[in-house]
């Protein structure tokens, strides 16, 4: 299963655009000016490429075709000069972001795919394409980031729409169903967290036991 060229491209680009989006949402909460905005913007849309590109050994994708840049920048411009215009910045940064991790999840898959890679480095390049950039935001913007927030679905969604690529690739479907499959796991599950509280268990400590050692 190996997606066309122009299915990378139009991934990337996605996912480039939208998570441009979510940074300039967020450097406008840092109250930050034009230039921090296409910085944190940039910074956002290609920080998941760059490190799945670096560690897959390939030419950078933003660095074959940087127009990306140019897009990410055009995005962080726009924002600049709207977001006041929306009724809830975060809010809107929350289904921006969850757009964009369904859209680079299936990006980082492609590209793995695409490079002949074994289903565990799939799986691990669509979580860093889907995560490391949102995270890079969130830090950069002394913010808590979203992929630890307590109980969040988020590297959760991105591991079980990778999963499903990959499960959908072994059932010999073709790789735009298989993408397609990967973006809508994402998507929904990521969704559901944000509109509904869909929430994962999570580590409660107890007290020790009366005369356990303390540690």
């Amino acid at each position: 299963m190996t997606p066309a060229f122009t299915l990378l491209t139009a991934l990337d680009y996605a996912s480039v655009l939208i998570f441009a989006l979510t940074g300039a949402l967020a450097a406008s909460r840092s109250q930050l000016d034009i230039v921090g905005f296409i910085f944190i913007a940039c910074l956002t849309a290609v920080g998941g490429g760059t490190i799945r590109d670096v560690i897959l050994n390939r030419e950078v994708f933003w660095v074959a075709d940087p127009v990306v840049i140019a897009v990410a920048s055009a995005a962080a411009i726009v924002v600049f000069f709207t977001a006041h215009r929306l009724e809830s910045r975060y809010r809107a940064l929350l289904w921006f972001d969850a757009f964009a991790l369904a859209v680079a999840v299936p990006a980082g898959v492609a590209v793995a795919l695409a490079e002949g890679k074994d289903w565990p480095i799939v799986l691990v390049m669509g979580m860093i394409t889907g995560c490391m950039g949102g995270l890079m935001r969130d830090v950069v913007c002394n913010e808590v980031p979203l992929v630890l927030k307590q109980g969040e679905l988020y590297v959760t969604c991105a591991f079980a729409g990778a999963l499903g690529a990959v499960l959908a690739g072994l059932a010999d479907l073709p790789a735009g169903a298989a993408l397609t499959i990967c973006a809508g796991i994402v998507f929904i599950l990521r969704a559901g967290s944000i509109a509904f509280g869909w929430r994962l268990p999570v580590y409660r400590s107890r007290p020790p036991r009366p005369g356990a050692p303390k540690r």
